[in-house]
């Protein structure tokens, strides 16, 4: 492994290991706290060599979509893990847990 890639993986399976349940974040948010900004299309691969169990499903697009092809298992899968974790849905689009919350409640991110 590279030493930028075993930098990386760890950056970012640190970031989403600490994603709170019923939250989530956007691939380039994952990228940016891990502090790479431009590489949220590396985030889902250095999931998937990740050697622990990680939070996966608390990651997803940047417009609240899952990244899969919606009615794929993995779609299903990660759809009921968020909703086990009190994340709601609007059709495909992740919406405020509660309707005096903004968005921002269920975002995340590590504070400044």
């Amino acid at each position: 492994m590279s030493q930028f890639r075993d930098k990386f993986d760890h950056r970012v399976w640190e970031v989403v290991a600490s994603i709170p349940s019923g939250r989530v974040m956007g691939y380039g948010e994952v990228a940016r706290a891990a502090g790479f900004p431009r590489y949220s299309r590396m985030v889902s691969a250095a999931l998937g060599r990740s050697p622990d169990p990680l939070p996966w499903h608390r990651v997803v697009r940047s417009n609240r979509t899952l990244a899969f092809e919606e009615g794929s298992t993995a779609y299903r899968e990660q759809a009921q893990l968020l909703k086990q974790e009190g994340v709601r849905f609007d059709g495909l689009k992740i919406i405020e847990v509660e309707t005096e919350d903004s968005l921002d409640r269920i975002l995340w991110g590590p504070t400044d």
